[in-house]
């Protein structure tokens, strides 16, 4: 049986990422599992005193025993790109040029060089109105990059990115 991976699922885990998580594909169920550096070393401790359980739920013991799971290099789990494999900065800059209007889009460009670039851009994206614009052309990037890493990797999966939308 073929597992199929939500894409929706694995482009949310993707856009959430930050400097102190890692995001890992389960091969067999096709479920994302986010795992913070916190959750490792939890995990890493949690040996020591295994005996002691009643402290955490059902859900908890479960998630670390999955944790222990990508610990020990289980062929199961595959590492997803990283937040550093995922240059938002490029897609910032891709965003700015793809901007019709050429003065909003010569703006933004010049904004988004030097520190405190992420919060100039944020800023103007508001002041102008087009943070649908932005959040859609993101979320596109995200896909693209989503399904560039499942084909490479021969997986199917599940084109729902637009469930939440028509649900909502």
């Amino acid at each position: 049986m073929t597992v199929v991976v939500s894409l929706r699922d694995l482009v949310d885990e993707l856009q959430t990422l930050s400097d102190e998580s890692r995001v890992y594909l389960n091969k067999v169920t096709g479920k994302v599992i986010t795992i913070t550096n916190d959750d490792f070393a939890m995990a890493e401790n949690d040996d020591e005193s295994e005996d002691d359980c009643s402290e955490y739920s059902d859900l908890e013991i479960d998630f670390f025993q999955e944790v222990k799971k990508v610990l020990s290099l289980d062929d199961d789990y595959l590492k997803l790109p990283s937040k550093f494999n995922i240059d938002e900065y490029e897609i910032m800059e891709r965003f700015c040029l793809s901007i019709p209007n050429e003065k909003i889009s010569n703006v933004l460009s010049d904004m988004i060089r030097g520190s405190g670039a992420f919060r100039r851009f944020k800023d103007l994206i508001y002041r102008y109105d087009i943070e649908k614009d932005w959040y859609k052309f993101r979320d596109e990037a995200y896909k693209e990059i989503a399904v560039s890493w499942l084909e490479s990797n021969d997986f199917a999966y599940t084109d729902d990115m637009n469930r939440r939308a028509q649900n909502s």
